[in-house]
């Protein structure tokens, strides 16, 4: 039975907590692949996206060099529509049930605080097994009760590195050198984006 995790963000841009967080999920779990999946058009995120071109480009520089990763399109081609991660998520498990496949979504302890906003929340564990990270400022205990019983907690390193961070560190032209993959610094710098 092979071990698929699925990690989804605007990755807005990746960075290296992102890589991190991913690996030692992976080594925790002993999963096969962790799928990097950018939001094609997020629900519950107003501002400051660039588009998901770009976030594409930056998604499949940050995550190459490690046979593990991969970073999947599904959400980006259907960019007309909103991108609901219980939807991707059908559609994964579509792709993957002859396979001998198991799903595991990988979310930061914010989403799971706002879990009961997302669309048909009960219904991802129909799909996958639901696997929650550690977040700076956020706690385990203020999680929706009906959803603690469900999700599997995993200890990462914590990192105060967030793409809100980075996108102002970038306007306001200080140095972003090792918060993201040098590929990803270059190209932030070659498409002036975030200024």
């Amino acid at each position: 039975m092979r071990r698929i995790g699925i990690f989804g963000g605007t990755f807005n841009p990746p960075h290296i907590a992102h890589l991190i967080h991913a690996e030692s999920v992976s080594s925790q779990m002993s999963l096969d692949k962790i799928l990097f999946i950018p939001s094609g058009n997020p629900p519950l995120k107003f501002t400051d996206i660039i588009p998901a071109e770009h976030r594409l480009n930056m998604a499949r520089l940050a995550f190459t060099g490690n046979s593990n990763f991969e970073v999947s399109d599904i959400e980006i081609k259907a960019l007309s529509l909103k991108s609901y991660t219980v939807d991707t998520l059908k559609k994964l498990f579509k792709i993957y049930e002859k396979k001998e496949t198991k799903l595991f979504l990988i979310i930061g302890m914010d989403n799971l605080l706002d879990l009961p906003k997302w669309k048909s929340p009960e219904k991802l564990f129909s799909y996958c097994d639901v696997l929650v990270i550690n977040r700076p400022g956020y706690e385990f205990k203020d999680a929706p009760k009906e959803f603690l019983d469900k999700v599997t907690y995993i200890s990462v390193p914590s990192l105060e590195i967030s793409s809100t961070m980075i996108r102002k560190m970038v306007n306001e032209k200080k140095s972003i050198k090792y918060l993201v993959p040098e590929s990803v610094r270059k190209y932030i710098v070659q498409n002036k984006l975030y200024i």
